[in-house]
């Protein structure tokens, strides 16, 4: 166990425990990440931020594929030390991720392990051979766009990213999805589109986007006629997706959520109540909604008093002036 992960400064101890009886497993013993959590003790929330630390750290990363029955299968590979995505895949495929070591220099030591989310796992230590040769990503405005034109299907752009969305979040972006699909019909999404590109909605929606931003993303600039909505669907979702917080941010946003007590900022009403009643003002207002509504119908109701009085003594004063005009 190298102590720089049990000294990282940007892992949390749920992330460091996970990792750590990941690794402690034998080779006949490796299972998914989220059985290893269950039994760490790790519940579903602390552990999917977890997973989400060890991700972006380089420790974990997982792939999705589609066997030969139509089933999808999801392959991880954990290991001791952090792997950029390119020595990742050359670590799961036996391919050296950088060339050979020159003699007298030490060899690195198989790190490499890609256990699948079924009972098979096993070890993939890289093996000697030529340095792949990794072509230059497109860049996101080239090959999307022509995706876009000419309505490929884009589900394969889906298969390398990591699922890391909770499932009340796919549940949302799936519903996202149908009802945008209802009110344009350039966009209409068969059940199978829903359900596929329900994570990349979810995963929107757990990077801070609103629900009127992916309606805004998903139906502005329209063509005239959309040969294959699910594909312009992903693309849009993947090349508009809103940029993930940080690790920093996070930690942040759950400091700020648990340091403010749920009665902060409430007042208390200075009305009548037979035992005080706190609200939140949203200015600096000194009455709680309840006491507001009644104020102002105790004003209203004077003010029609007033009119009627009003009346009342024109009336009187146009009677009598007539009495002496006569």
């Amino acid at each position: 166990m190298p102590n720089e992960i049990i000294r990282h400064p940007r892992l949390s101890s749920d992330a460091v425990r996970l990792l750590t009886w990941a690794l402690s497993l034998p080779d006949e013993g490796l299972e998914p990440l989220s059985k290893t959590a269950k039994r760490a003790g790790i519940g579903k929330s602390a552990f999917t931020r977890a997973k989400r630390e060890l991700v972006a750290e380089g420790f974990v990363h997982e792939w999705r594929r589609q066997g030969d029955g139509g089933r999808w299968v999801t392959e991880q590979m954990i290991s001791n030390v952090p792997l950029t995505a390119v020595e990742a895949a050359a670590a799961r495929d036996g391919r050296p991720s950088v060339p050979s070591p020159a003699a007298g220099e030490p060899n690195r030591p198989a790190v490499g392990r890609s256990p699948k989310k079924t009972e098979k796992k096993n070890y993939n230590p890289p093996t000697p051979g030529p340095a792949p040769v990794v072509e230059p990503e497109p860049v996101a405005d080239e090959v999307p766009v022509a995706a876009e034109r000419e309505g490929e299907d884009l589900s394969t752009s889906m298969q390398s990213s990591v699922c890391t969305v909770p499932p009340p979040l796919v549940e949302r972006g799936g519903l996202a999805l149908a009802a945008i699909a209802h009110v344009e019909p350039r966009l209409r999404l068969s059940g199978r589109d829903v359900a596929k590109l329900a994570v990349l909605a979810g995963e929107w929606f757990q990077r801070g986007g609103g629900m009127s931003d992916l309606r805004e993303a998903l139906v502005s600039g329209l063509p005239e006629v959309v040969h294959s909505p699910g594909a312009l669907v992903c693309n849009r979702l993947t090349r508009k997706m809103p940029t993930a917080p940080t690790f920093a941010e996070l930690r942040e946003a759950d400091r700020r959520a648990t340091a403010e007590p749920r009665v902060g900022g409430m007042r208390e009403c200075a009305g009548e109540h037979t035992q005080p009643r706190l609200f939140r003002p949203v200015d600096a207002e000194t009455l709680c909604p309840t006491c507001h509504s009644d104020a102002e119908a105790g004003v209203a109701a004077a003010i029609n008093a007033a009119v009627r009085g009003g009346a009342a003594v024109r009336e009187l004063l146009h009677a009598r002036r007539a009495g002496v005009a006569a």
